[in-house]
């Protein structure tokens, strides 16, 4: 049975079965991910997919050299842009996180960063129920600190293990989804 949390939306089904818990290694996409995760802080995240074409196009790609650059009449357009979430504090996080990674070496010093946090191979858990899955870990306490001592923000332990699900470094999948054993 599939994890129950993804419902019955075909897009969130299609989420579940093609996309959540797929390793991710490469950089871009996993910061991507993260803002996206970062957005979605108080929201359902079937809300961000419905939007994540609409996040990409606003935000040109997620490509972070030009987000790096980006003044405040670009977080004036993407105030009014109605594809995303209008959030000031989150677009200028984004603007931020990107100035942030660009400091750190760029999107594949950032998945250096995000796979050491779990030993470099998937973390397999084995969660027969979603009341056993944790909000947070050690390991996301431990990367959201790096990642704000870095300059991050929006990515408290919260974010970063809802990321770190989403990206594969760990595998949530309910044990008695099929999802579980072929990602494990």
């Amino acid at each position: 049975m599939r994890c129950p949390w993804c419902g019955t939306d075909p897009l969130y089904v299609a989420y579940h079965d093609g996309e959540w818990g797929v390793p991710e290694r490469d950089g871009r996409a996993l910061w991507e991910k993260l803002i996206l995760d970062g957005f979605q802080a108080g929201l359902a995240w079937i809300t961000i997919l419905r939007k994540r074409e609409g996040f990409r196009a606003a935000f040109d790609g997620f490509d972070p050299v030009r987000i790096a650059e980006y003044g405040e009449a670009d977080v004036a357009r993407l105030l009014a842009d109605a594809r995303i979430v209008r959030h000031r504090g989150k677009i200028e996080a984004t603007i931020g996180n990107a100035r942030a990674l660009r400091a750190m070496g760029g999107p594949e010093a950032f998945a250096a960063l995000a796979w050491e946090s779990v030993g470099g191979a998937p973390r397999v858990n084995r969660f027969a129920a979603m009341a056993d899955v944790p909000a947070e870990t050690p390991e996301s306490r431990a990367l959201s600190k790096a990642l704000k001592a870095r300059g991050f923000r929006f990515v408290g332990p919260t974010v970063v293990y809802a990321w770190m699900q989403a990206c594969g470094l760990v595998n949530d999948h309910l044990t008695g989804c099929p999802r579980w054993a072929e990602l494990a």
